[in-house]
């Protein structure tokens, strides 16, 4: 079976065909603003200037279009106007080739590439984008969330420690390519309460170090061992209270080298496994909305065009699972 799945819940605009064993074809157009953070409004208008050159892209060498079993769109969550283009563009897509429509959850389908690529069976994921930092695992029919971000995720977090440093979106590369040289390490705020944490206060103190004219390589090196410690202490929590065995990173943020080495260390003395798919499944992609849609569908899932609302505020846990 092949799914085509159509991604664009913020700033990635991306399509890609999908069977069973493997990834087919990806064609991906990302929207950079000229200054500052995400603009939904711009957002949206850039997916909605290039969703046809893409989708035509990714078909152009794909001679078997008629033999698309289902497609698949972010339903969320995400930025409300990005969504609706990607919807109503998988509606149309549909329609014209008279195809099942499968709406899929943004985080599920995160983890279930993240499985797919890895062979992860039952891992604790930990989830981190930049609209999003959550610790999943699954319990019964759910996946359920048992600890997440109290504010902002940790993309954004980077982010905005990167804008004050005048460096251009997205900054979570920019910032880790500064932290590895950062010599120096100074006190940020390092907030978990529980199995959640907190961002905002660490990003505001950071900020403030660089204005103080400490170096921005110091700075940035202080930021990622702060908040990378956070999410690795939470994630060996849900470990050790779930009594499971694998870790599962996935997200734009799980590219980050240092935050795979922190938690590649602490499952080395857990006795865990650790696992990280390939860096181009690691940011939003159409692969992991066309293979969870295929997964979905496979095991009962369609979604009537007349129920394919987009959802911004979408849940992983607001999904039955009903595959192993």
């Amino acid at each position: 079976m092949i799914a085509l799945g159509i991604e664009g819940t913020a700033w990635s605009l991306s399509a890609a065909l999908v069977d069973e064993k493997d990834v087919i074809a990806i064609e991906s157009r990302a929207y950079v603003p000229k200054e500052g953070g995400i603009h939904p409004r711009e957002a949206s208008q850039h997916h909605s200037e290039n969703i046809g050159h893409v989708i035509s892209s990714l078909l152009s060498n794909f001679d078997e279009i008629d033999k698309i079993d289902v497609v698949a769109f972010s339903q969320g969550p995400g930025l409300g106007p990005c969504l609706r283009v990607v919807a109503t563009a998988a509606r149309a897509i549909a329609l014209k080739l008279k195809k099942p429509l499968v709406g899929v959850n943004h985080c599920l389908a995160h983890v279930e590439v993240g499985r797919w690529k890895t062979g992860a069976r039952n891992p604790v994921s930990l989830y981190v984008s930049g609209g999003n930092s959550q610790v999943i695992a699954r319990r019964g029919d759910r996946y359920r969330v048992f600890g997440e971000t109290l504010d902002i995720g940790i993309g954004n977090a980077l982010d905005k420690l990167a804008r004050h440093m005048r460096l251009k979106h997205p900054g979570g590369p920019k910032i880790e390519k500064l932290a590895r040289k950062g010599k120096k390490y100074y006190e940020l705020p390092y907030v978990v309460k529980g199995m959640d944490f907190s961002f905002s206060g660490m990003v505001t103190a950071a900020q403030r170090l660089y204005d103080d004219g400490i170096p921005a390589e110091d700075v940035a090196f202080s930021f990622q061992e702060t908040a990378f410690a956070m999410l690795t202490e939470v994630t060996e929590r849900a470990l050790a209270y779930l009594d499971l065995d694998e870790v599962l990173l996935v997200g734009g943020v799980g590219a980050n080298e240092r935050l795979q080495e922190m938690l590649r260390i602490m499952c080395e003395d857990r006795g865990a496994r650790f696992y990280a798919p390939p860096k181009q499944l690691m940011g939003d992609n159409g692969a992991m909305i066309a293979y969870t849609g295929l997964l979905m569908y496979k095991h009962g899932y369609s979604t009537p065009v007349g129920n394919s609302a987009v959802k911004p505020d979408f849940r992983i846990d607001d999904v039955e699972v009903r595959w192993d």
